[in-house]
């Protein structure tokens, strides 16, 4: 199960049925659990906690230095993964700037290759991050997301649960859940009803109603973020959708994308 060939630092520690391929990479200060497979010429370095039933291909890097000015060199850097992730190719993910933060992955995500995840990213679980997305410092990407190829995320952003973003958007602002959002500037492109209703439960046509004509009203409106909230709340019935998207407004801290598609 671990090839002779690769490096093992002996003071790491690997769960049950762990598989290492060659000229694999472990830096002492690594815990993988249970069912992992490292590929060969993948590297894990030192501050990375991993669960179970993990799979990380060649040319991954977890644990990198971050790639920030505010970093110490030497300083340590923690990163957090949970169970059941796919870290494909070339993926790079890298650690914290301080040591009592982490970066952090959830459970059963799709990391596909050249992913670029910077310190201190949350990413949440099943999410899907497509070739080449770049995720920068301090970055929020919710449960249930969907960001296509080449999707720029630039620092302290928020995609949203549900949210679905395409193919080489730049996301300056959050990007607010169950929605669809592309095109540079980012623009709303309407409810992500096609993966709610094959994944999220309780949801139905009056529903997906709802969460459109609240975007209408997001989208739609030149009043502010704080009207858009109490407009909201007096003319669309009451839901845990509702409020997600009403909670998503009220705590964002770089404003959230407005734009609507241009129709022609």
């Amino acid at each position: 199960m671990i090839s002779p060939l690769a490096y093992i630092d002996p003071k790491a520690q690997l769960g049950k049925n762990v598989e290492v391929g060659p000229f694999a990479y472990i830096e002492g200060d690594v815990v993988i659990g249970d069912n992992c497979v490292i590929k060969p010429h993948a590297s894990i370095l030192n501050g990375t906690r991993m669960g179970n039933d993990n799979i990380v291909f060649q040319n991954a890097v977890i644990g990198s230095t971050p790639q920030d000015f505010n970093y110490e060199e030497g300083q340590p850097t923690h990163v957090t993964i949970g169970n059941g992730n796919h870290i494909r190719e070339n993926v790079v993910i890298a650690g914290s700037i301080h040591a009592d933060k982490a970066t952090t992955i959830g459970n059963h995500n799709n990391l596909m290759d050249k992913v670029h995840i910077c310190h201190d990213a949350q990413i949440g679980s099943h999410v899907v991050l497509g070739l080449g997305v770049s995720i920068a410092g301090e970055c929020e990407i919710h449960d249930w997301s969907i960001l296509s190829s080449a999707v720029v995320v630039q620092a302290r952003v928020r995609v949203g649960r549900f949210a679905l973003i395409q193919s080489g958007a730049r996301l300056q602002k959050d990007a607010g859940p169950y929605a669809i959002f592309g095109g540079n500037p980012p623009a709303y492109h309407g409810v992500n009803s096609t993966v709610l209703r094959n994944v999220a439960e309780g949801v139905d046509d009056r529903l997906l109603l709802h969460i459109a004509n609240a975007y209408r009203l997001i989208t739609a409106g030149n009043f502010s973020l704080e009207d858009v909230v109490i407009k909201i709340r007096e003319q669309i019935k009451p839901s845990r959708e509702i409020e997600e998207i009403n909670n998503f407004i009220t705590s964002s801290q770089l404003g959230i994308l407005r734009n609507v598609e241009k129709q022609y």
